[in-house]
């Protein structure tokens, strides 16, 4: 914006300049009227919907209760850090209204204060993109401001160090209300509290007219040929590995970097072409749960003999030794290979369960509609293909087999079925995953999600179950598709928890459930797409009936995603899911679907309307030793805003007392006090000696951060007392060129140039050169404290600068910019159980 309202509010505005000289009252109407016509001439950028902080994230729910900017402890913007700055802000303010003599205006200045922690921060600072420097003050509505102006206009050079802001302030309401005023009224203060349209769903997942979900995507890794997974390994290093359709592994470190070394390079062994949706190639890899000791891990894919029989093969292979981003090439042992009729219809999942056995997800052999026999392979248990198939690779079989036969398996003693069966009547489950649990309750934990591609009607997504008959081929989805088959009573299938027709897409692939803590509103929904129509759906169970219900997933509108590095599209393909060791959810698609074609991508969901709270999701992954060089990620797609621009934060608050209190005969006027930040140095003792005053005759009640200032002060000046070095009687000070010694009660000291260190505040002058001798008498109470070092509590009619009621603990301590110690309260919450 190039307003001049908004140059005033921004300090590097482009007019700041320009008026810098005071206008006199007879001017005022001039300038309104100036004001009004440059804003009426210049374009306004309309803000955006959607909450958002200051450091260009969306707001959280803060993981205990703020003490100081209470109204936003349940959304906002600030955690306890945070509210705690602003909190000693706030402090120090009243500090210098109250030595000026000034009205301290407490309710209204933290209610400006704590539009920081507000969850629309960010519209209500200008902050919406990174182009536009933010608001030293946040946009106060009409009402509001008049008010505040009338009442409080003194605080605004506390707030800021913008002088046409604070020349603004001692002229008419106008003038200054223009300023501050924002050109959307529903986004100022307090209008931005009551609008129902802003905080009726404030937090929840953002959906549009249409009911569909809007969510966001980074983008994490590109240039991949035809990535069909990406998996971690569990042994907490938080690497991420990529497997291409050729057969290639590559390795991702949680920096986004990819090593120059591929982790496996299978490429010589796996058959794959380079036709457009050929399934054949490297399909599946699963680390063993205890692969940090052993080292061990899984493959499947497609090989070929002689050029004529095709063939999916199981094996195992080992860690090198010497290298932990390395595959030993030459550890291979096949488990198992099963012969494939057809080029289609491969399988291709592995995975781990909860037991720590192997589950191996193979296709129905191919072609269409399962024409292998009279039942099909699905439906004969005594056939591999068209099965889940499970087995304890942890030992050998007597038989010969390279595996072991769990004896719990459901068909072990069933003379007509393979004992490796599991679960049986699926047509090409393609891409199956365990549920975590919920991150409190661990309901759900343990549970297997399958998507499974239908045949020309309906895809389906099914909860695999030990011993589970999924209908293929007498029924997909719901519906029926032999009817020779269908109409058997003894088919007693499981039916799938939702199934879509091919108007909706006709590839399912099947996904996870959200068990991340990034963002919380997506926990318990499992999110899938489809390959060929490229569409993402979620679904969510009714825990209370077993149901579950679609939600539609589509990717945010601009301003939705206007979050640095966010983009709102991705490619059509989406070949499968994935999720890293914190759980956070991924799907990797690409625009070309060929095992040659170098356009594959991997993005990572992220939801734009709530996120965790800051520090609550740090992971602090083992250390790779990394032999070889490293690739630095470098971004492709387009963002909705610019990557390379960063997030501005407010400035901080510096800002001079320009008016001083007035000198009395027992008081020494200060030098100018200067402040820095959040932090205050006052450059004078005597404005110590005026609060011990107040404090004494009992005339002006203190703040408990007024008390146990006093206290510190007091204390340090006895310690420097009994250290400062007496001066000798043949050398009196020295005088100060242009400079008075100060006279009380008939003494002179010398103003010096030493400094006192009190914590990390240091003053122009010390405490030991500033002696002045004066009898004065701590009240009983106070006496008591220092004394006792007990806590105080004070009630909260003596603190007129809080609005909540709340008690407060005070602790003396001896650093000057120590303010009273908030104790959280103890409430059960969500997120406070989830810890």
């Amino acid at each position: 914006m190039t307003s001049k309202r908004n140059a005033a509010l921004h300090p590097s505005g482009s007019l700041l300049r320009t008026m810098e000289t005071p206008i006199s009252s007879k001017q005022s109407i001039t300038g309104f009227m100036l004001i009004v016509s440059v804003m009426l001439l210049v374009p306004v950028r309309p803000a955006s919907g959607h909450p958002q902080c200051l450091d260009f994230e969306p707001p959280f729910k803060p993981q205990w209760h703020l003490e100081f900017c209470t109204q936003y402890e349940d959304f906002g913007c600030c955690d306890q850090k945070t509210d705690n700055t602003i909190a000693e802000r706030y402090w120090d303010i009243i500090d210098q209204l109250e030595v000026g003599g000034q009205e301290l205006c407490a309710d209204m200045l933290k209610e400006i204060m704590c539009q920081e922690c507000s969850p629309y921060a960010a519209h209500l600072f200008d902050a919406e993109d990174p182009y536009t420097p933010v608001r030293e003050l946040p946009g106060l509505c009409s009402g509001y401001c008049s008010e505040f102006h009338s009442k409080c206009r003194h605080v605004v050079k506390y707030l800021t160090a913008n002088q046409r802001l604070q020349d603004a302030s001692e002229r008419d309401i106008t003038t200054f209300c223009t300023m501050v005023d924002l050109s959307d009224q529903d986004y100022c203060y307090p209008n931005v509290l009551k609008s129902p349209g802003l905080n009726s769903n404030l937090g929840e997942v953002v959906e549009d007219p249409r009911g569909c979900l809007q969510l966001c995507l980074t983008e994490v890794a590109n240039g991949l040929r035809n990535p069909v997974l990406m998996l971690h390994s569990r042994d907490d290093t938080h690497r991420m590995f990529i497997a291409e359709q050729v057969g290639f592994v590559w390795v991702y470190l949680p920096d986004g970097s990819r090593l120059e070394q591929p982790f496996l390079d299978m490429s010589g062994e796996v058959m794959t072409t380079p036709w457009l949706g050929d399934e054949r190639g490297f399909l599946g890899m699963a680390f063993h749960p205890n692969y940090r000791d052993n080292g061990r891990f899984f493959i499947y894919y497609s090989i070929q003999f002689n050029s004529k029989v095709e063939k999916i093969r199981i094996s195992e292979m080992k860690v090198s030794a010497s290298d932990m981003n390395t595959a030993d090439p030459y550890s291979e042992r096949v488990i198992l290979e099963i012969e494939e009729p057809a080029a289609n219809h491969n399988g291709g999942q592995l995975l781990f369960g909860l037991d720590e056995y192997l589950y191996i997800f193979t296709g129905d052999g191919g072609k269409a509609g399962d024409p292998f026999g009279k039942y099909g392979n699905s439906q004969n248990k005594s056939a591999l293909l068209g099965k889940v198939l499970r087995i304890d690779v942890d030992g050998f079989d007597s038989g010969g087999l390279q595996y072991r036969i769990p004896p719990d398996n459901p068909f072990i003693r069933d003379s007509d079925a393979r004992p490796e069966v599991f679960a049986y009547g699926v047509r090409n489950m393609w891409r199956c995953s365990v549920d975590r649990g919920d991150p409190v309750s661990r309901y759900g934990r343990g549970r297997i999600f399958c998507g499974d591609v239908g045949q020309n009607r309906y895809e389906e997504i099914d909860i695999i179950e030990k011993g589970g008959n999924y209908g293929w081929r007498a029924k997909e989805g719901f519906e029926c598709y032999d009817l020779k088959l269908c109409q058997n009573s003894s088919l007693n299938d499981i039916l799938p928890i939702f199934a879509y027709s091919h108007h909706v897409g006709k590839s399912v692939t099947g996904g996870y459930v959200y068990r991340g803590c990034e963002s919380p509103n997506l926990n318990g929904l499992y999110v899938f797409g489809d390959f060929m129509s490229g569409r993402i759906m979620a679904l969510e169970e009714d825990r209370m009936t077993g149901v579950w219900k679609e939600r539609s997933v589509c990717m945010g509108n601009k301003k939705t995603c206007s979050f640095p590095g966010l983009i709102n599209h991705y490619h059509k393909f989406i070949i499968s899911f994935a999720e890293d060791e914190a759980g956070e959810l991924y799907f990797l698609a690409t625009t070309y679907p060929s095992a040659m074609s170098p356009y594959g991508t991997v993005f990572k969901f992220m939801d734009p309307s709530r996120r965790a709270p800051p520090g609550k999701c740090k992971q602090k992954p083992l250390p790779v030793k990394v032999k070889g060089k490293k690739f630095p990620f470098v971004p492709r797609e387009l963002t909705v805003l610019d990557t390379k621009a960063k997030p501005t934060r407010p400035p901080p608050r510096k800002f001079k007392l320009t008016t001083k209190p007035p000198v009395t005969s027992n008081q020494v006027k200060p030098p100018a006090t200067t402040t820095t930040g959040a932090k205050m140095t006052t450059a004078s003792n005597v404005v110590k000696l005026k609060l011990a005053d107040k404090e004494a005759s009992g005339k002006n009640k203190l703040k408990p951060q007024k008390k146990n200032k006093m206290l510190n002060k007091q204390e340090a000046t006895k310690q420097m007392k009994s250290k400062a070095p007496r001066p000798k009687p043949d050398k009196p000070p020295k005088k100060t060129a242009g400079k008075k010694p100060v006279v009380v009660k008939g003494k002179m000291k010398p103003k010096t140039n030493q400094t006192e260190n009190l914590g990390d505040v240091r003053t122009s002058n010390s405490l030991k050169d500033n002696k002045i001798h004066t009898k004065r008498k701590s009240p009983p109470r106070k006496a008591a404290l220092k004394q006792t070092g007990l806590k105080v509590k004070i009630k909260a009619k003596e603190q007129p600068g809080l609005v909540n009621k709340t008690m407060i603990n005070l602790n003396v301590k001896s650093n000057r910019t120590t303010r009273p110690q908030l104790k959280i309260k103890s409430r059960q919450t969500r997120d406070v159980k989830a810890l």
